[in-house]
């Protein structure tokens, strides 16, 4: 854990803080395969829990119900940051979690608004996140970069960290 958290909850938040979208990652039964989407995070303190609308009968959930496992991928152009999170997701109907995170924008994918039959809200609870960091100034990171080029060699940790978060 990074000394400058109390706790790895706290250093997920700050590294997902001024991220908008994530690709979610489901495993496909029916091919065999990984299957990724773009969705929308929900604007709310990060407690170890991410939320999403979804469409209760989309192809992402019958593939959440099948295999709650699910993997979040995250990245931050404005600090270099990355995240890979793992979880798992469920499905809830949560009419009072639904009322807090609703915004009239989502409209425009439930036209029928908060009472849409179709809407859903998808929970993942973080269990666990590989994430990478660069330093806070572009400067640092292009020196770094020059330094490792003009010197013919690997570029070392004063360009970032890699680690691991726990959150379970």
């Amino acid at each position: 854990m990074n000394e400058n958290y109390k706790n790895d909850i706290e250093h997920f938040a700050h590294l997902i803080r001024d991220i908008k979208f994530t690709m979610f990652t489901t495993f496909n039964a029916e091919t065999g395969h990984m299957q990724s989407r773009p969705m929308t995070l929900q604007e709310m303190e990060f407690d170890g829990v991410l939320w999403f609308f979804a469409n209760k009968n989309s192809e992402m959930v019958r593939q959440i119900n099948a295999n709650p496992t699910v993997n979040l991928s995250f990245s931050n152009i404005k600090n270099f940051s990355f995240l890979s999170a793992e979880g798992k997701a469920f499905l809830t109907v949560d009419g009072h979690k639904k009322e807090e995170l609703w915004n009239p924008t989502y409209q425009a994918w439930f036209p029928e608004g908060i009472d849409d039959p179709q809407l859903g809200l998808v929970k993942v609870v973080v269990e666990g996140a590989d994430y990478w960091e660069s330093p806070d100034s572009k400067l640092v990171r292009l020196a770094g970069m020059a330094k490792a080029i003009l010197g013919g060699k690997k570029a070392d940790a004063s360009l970032g960290k890699h680690g691991h978060l726990n959150l379970t």
